[in-house]
């Protein structure tokens, strides 16, 4: 699985699967992130709020590994809004990341975090399209190799689409078993977007689910596994964050095919 690859609109390659860095300090990102090189991971998935980025360029430096054979993906915060904050932040990155590109950047939200919480109906439209229009200069100006968005929903990419000039290459959005937003993932697909799956586990909460579990033992594979073969079969790209190495290992051991049954019996667990 480690060497499978989609190809995104602009006719770039991403490794299938990436290693997600969320709530990984960066001292902590330094180790994590060259266990999962020297297993082969060549996809590593981060952004400015993590605070990390400059962990990962270490580890980046640090395993020897030709740049180019590694993929890493960033995010311009939330809370930027503007065309000249996004331009500032992208340059940030590049510089913390200690790279002289970012292969996939993408806008981490359509709006602050707080009001993706509170449910603001804001849509922040002409924002996204300042911080898009950063985005486009720096993937014109080759700082940038692709560019996407993140937990966008239809409305919010509808206005990419039809008012930027590049079409995003991506979508990161969260999708497990229990949780599968269908008029997302459709709408990508009808217009070549690559959808990105983080939290592919639900942050742990898959487990002690009797038919997950009852289903994991079935196919004689982890809960986390199980998860993870389930987007990679719905066409999308899982992010499985860990630190550990064994986790790595196990969750990059997918080749197995979840029957269309099953598919369908997963599709339909309630919301977790």
């Amino acid at each position: 699985m480690l060497k499978e690859s989609f190809i995104l609109n602009n006719g770039i390659s991403i490794p299938k699967l990436a290693l997600g860095t969320w709530q990984v300090p960066n001292d902590v990102a330094i180790t994590a992130v060259k266990d999962a090189l020297s297993v082969g991971y060549r996809h590593i998935d981060t952004a400015s709020a993590y605070q990390n980025e400059t962990g990962v360029g270490i580890a980046i430096k640090e395993s020897n590994i030709p740049r180019s054979e590694i993929f890493v993906t960033s995010k311009v915060p939330a809370e930027i809004k503007s065309y000249v904050e996004a331009k500032d932040f992208i340059d940030g990155s590049l510089s913390k990341l200690n790279v002289d590109y970012i292969d996939l950047m993408l806008i981490h939200a359509p709006k602050p975090w707080d009001e993706m919480v509170s449910g603001s109906t804001k849509a922040y439209f002409e924002e996204n399209l300042a911080v898009w229009r950063a985005l486009e200069e720096a993937y014109i100006e080759g700082k940038l190799k692709a560019i996407g968005v993140s937990n966008f929903e239809v409305n919010d990419l509808q206005n990419i689409i039809e008012n930027g000039t590049i079409k995003p290459q991506a979508n990161q959005i969260r999708v497990h078993i229990g949780h599968v937003p269908t008029d997302v993932i459709r709408y990508c697909e009808d217009n070549d977007i690559l959808v990105q799956a983080f939290s592919p586990n639900a942050t742990g909460r898959l487990i002690g689910t009797e038919s997950i579990e009852a289903m994991a033992k079935k196919y004689n594979v982890t809960i986390p596994q199980l998860a993870i073969r389930f987007d990679l079969q719905l066409g999308l790209l899982p992010i499985p964050k860990t630190t550990h190495k064994e986790y790595m290992i196990s969750n990059s051991e997918v080749d197995f095919t979840i029957a269309d049954e099953d598919m369908e019996i997963l599709m339909k667990v309630p919301e977790i």
